[in-house]
């Protein structure tokens, strides 16, 4: 897989001619036949199989086999050479690109319920690129009853693929995490058994693979009560054979003081879980000022201070599956922000004949255009760069994998590059 930036006077054939790669694989890996026409600054994913490399002087098989990590029998093989020595400054080799160079990687992603016919066909799309999905959300109540949803499409759907659903809890309510609620929980222990008795009922009828909590805006007091509550969860669910992760705010250091961040205890979670989804996105929000969604720089300030104190096999990395519009000037509290796929942001720069952008500090493409009411936008978002540049840090960092907020948002290059770079872990046979 190669990733090829579109430049200024660039048809699809001439790109297909240069990679040898047919017109149709290449439309087909970028959603292009949903795209008017190609976009000066748009990434795209050329499923290649081999590249072309020039001999320099000094050069040998073995060397140049070194550089580029594959081995001089496939060198070799692919150029018909039976004598490795005989090659010469200035030959063009053909090169084999090799894939899965990151070895195995878990992936999540939540997704949210809507029709059977929508679930069905999302996990259709990205199954086989899954470890784990989870249907967003199971709402508890302060009596430790649950609000049910009809996640059964989604559960069925991915068993065919091995994906391990995943039960998410969250304190959500009216709009927003419930603050009042999510304490009065903690603070009772007799609640919480009740709450923990109505989880497992659930899981064992629905057949759920494990128990993912999304405990939010909790009263930073609390901290240690959430702790306890964990425990509790994992007394009981794993003589079960459950597992049992939490989702985190992003914070680059012990943030103990805020609605968000404050009860959020990343050692003891590390602690006590299974595993934690570090929720590494919204930088860049709907309600605030335009801005990458996930700035690399700022998402590895969270994960560098989250392998200090969480195993880094027990953290799966956050990435959004989105971008925003925002409409200029930006006020704080005037118009939000709409939330956009890769997919349409790239048809808006078609649309307005506006070139694509790429921050390199926060790998993130961006582009502005005026709509025909005269407004001006700026739009920030994702792409096969940017992907990359994620799923790099994520390795580098040796961690457990990746999670995805929120499908149902069309992305066909992030697979394509997912699926290039790893072997993907399904822990249900």
């Amino acid at each position: 897989m190669t990733i090829y930036i579109v430049r200024p006077g660039d048809t699809l054939w001439a790109i297909s001619k240069r990679f040898g790669v047919g017109m149709d694989r290449i439309s087909v890996a970028n959603g292009l036949q949903e795209i008017p026409y190609l976009v000066v600054g748009q990434a795209l994913v050329i499923p290649t199989t081999e590249s072309a490399y020039r001999v320099l002087p000094g050069d040998s098989l073995w060397s140049i086999a070194r550089k580029f990590r594959v081995s001089v029998e496939g060198i070799a093989a692919l150029n018909g050479i039976s004598d490795p020595a005989r090659i010469s400054p200035g030959m063009i080799l053909r090169i084999p690109q090799l894939s899965k160079l990151y070895g195995y990687i878990e992936t999540n992603a939540y997704i949210e319920p809507s029709t059977a016919e929508v679930e069905t066909r999302l996990v259709n799309e990205v199954g086989r690129y899954l470890t784990y999905i989870g249907p967003f959300s199971y709402q508890v109540n302060e009596d430790g009853s649950i609000n049910r949803i009809n996640d059964g499409a989604i559960i069925q759907t991915a068993r065919g693929y091995r994906v391990a659903p995943l039960m998410v809890i969250t304190n959500f309510r009216n709009g927003n995490f419930d603050t009042v609620m999510v304490d009065a929980i903690l603070k009772s222990e007799e609640i919480q058994r009740t709450l923990i008795n109505n989880i497992i009922t659930i899981m064992k009828n629905k057949g759920f693979y494990g128990l993912n909590i999304d405990f939010e805006r909790i009263s930073p007091e609390n901290r240690q009560l959430y702790n306890d509550f964990l425990r509790r969860v994992v007394a009981a669910l794993h003589p079960l054979n459950y597992s049992v992760s939490t989702a985190l705010a992003p914070k680059p250091s012990d943030y103990q003081t805020g609605s968000w961040h404050g009860a959020h205890d990343y050692k003891a979670h590390g602690e006590i879980v299974d595993f934690v989804i570090i929720m590494t996105y919204e930088w860049g929000w709907s309600g605030g000022p335009p801005y990458a969604v996930a700035p690399i720089d700022l998402v590895e300030d969270v994960i560098k201070y989250a392998v200090t104190v969480i195993p880094p096999k027990k953290i799966m990395m956050g990435m959004p599956l989105y971008g925003y519009d925002w409409p200029l000037p930006y006020m704080p509290g005037g118009q939000w922000a709409k939330r956009v796929s890769p997919q349409d942001a790239i048809k808006l720069a078609a649309r307005y004949g506006v070139a694509i952008q790429y921050d390199y500090k926060v790998q993130s493409p961006h582009f502005d255009y005026t709509d025909p009411n005269g407004v001006k936008h700026t739009v920030w978002f994702e792409d096969a760069r940017s992907v990359q540049a994620k799923l790099v840090l994520a390795s580098n960092y040796g961690l457990r994998g990746v999670s995805y907020w929120v499908l149902g948002s069309s992305f066909p290059q992030n697979w394509r590059v997912l699926y290039d770079m790893f072997n993907i872990v399904k822990v249900v046979s």
